[in-house]
């Protein structure tokens, strides 16, 4: 990996030794145990150079070109990426994302892959920014969840970051949240917040609560991060008004940008969308080789 590349990803707080590791199995998913594009191959000289453009398809965000480049530079050697765009970054349709010169076999071998990871990111970024638009003068943050493409979830998660969304815990090991099934398990939300503040004491937790009176005991044994799942706007108000100086409040459970506005002004301090990751259509974004002189 060259040096500017992996300043790229450091900067965008990604591990770069992951992300290659990401790429790299993507790129033996689609080239196979030889590494062999068998078409690329049989029509395209080994020594032939040219000159190929990203260009969006379609408007919206624009996230992953660090991991764009990163795949053309495995992809094999003598591939040079000059990027003219920043993730985070509105587009519109015709706009040159970046530009790739080298051998003609390395930039087809590459297209998919490169393309596959840079329209998807972008597509979890377009759709994190209209959230992020539409709480918009409202203290509440929209956050992500777990409900990623699995081996995809750091890029996922980026892509969010990317667009002015929050990342919610990266996975178990990180957070503990207490949920339905644990509370039945431990046989209460206070037994299970003190089981879990006794075997884990340096890890945050965070509580599932569905009615007023669980988010009550929940802060009571000591929670200070509560999920609100599938309440009413009235029903957060009153839970707002009941514990929420005590505690961060996020609304969660099939929310929609239709109402986003109307959960953010219940005065909670997130929303949480599954939404961001698991249902992102793809931004379109094409590699077009330059004709030749």
């Amino acid at each position: 990996m060259r040096d500017t590349t992996q300043a790229q990803l450091l900067k965008a707080g990604l591990d770069p030794d992951e992300v290659q590791r990401i790429v790299a199995n993507a790129l033996r998913e689609d080239l196979g145990p030889d590494r062999l594009d068998v078409t690329s191959v049989a029509t395209i000289p080994e020594t032939q150079v040219d000159t190929a453009d990203l260009i969006a398809r379609e408007s919206g965000v624009v996230a992953g070109l660090a991991v764009a480049e990163l795949v053309f530079e495995l992809a094999g050697p003598g591939a040079e990426v000059t990027v003219h765009a920043a993730d985070g970054d509105p587009v519109a349709r015709g706009d040159v994302l970046a530009t790739v010169t080298g051998p003609t076999r390395t930039l087809l071998s590459a297209e998919r892959t490169a393309l596959n990871l840079l329209c998807r990111m972008s597509g979890v970024a377009t759709h994190t920014r209209r959230w992020v638009e539409q709480l918009a003068g409202t203290k509440a943050l929209v956050l992500d969840t777990r409900k990623t493409t699995p081996g995809l979830r750091p890029l996922e998660k980026y892509a969010v970051r990317a667009a002015g969304g929050t990342n919610k815990r990266m996975g178990l090991y990180d957070v503990a949240m207490i949920k339905d099934n644990h509370k039945l398990a431990a046989g209460s939300i206070t037994a299970a917040y003190d089981l879990v503040r006794a075997n884990f004491p340096d890890v945050g937790v965070q509580v599932e609560v569905t009615t007023l009176a669980e988010a009550q005991e929940a802060v009571a044994a000591g929670a200070t991060f509560l999920l609100c799942d599938n309440m009413s706007p009235q029903l957060l108000r009153e839970v707002v008004a009941a514990v929420g100086d005590r505690a961060e409040l996020e609304a969660t459970g099939g929310l929609t940008l239709q109402v986003a506005a109307e959960y953010a002004a219940t005065g909670v301090d997130y929303l949480s969308v599954g939404a961001l990751t698991h249902s992102s259509p793809i931004v379109d974004i094409a590699l077009d080789l330059r004709a030749r002189k």
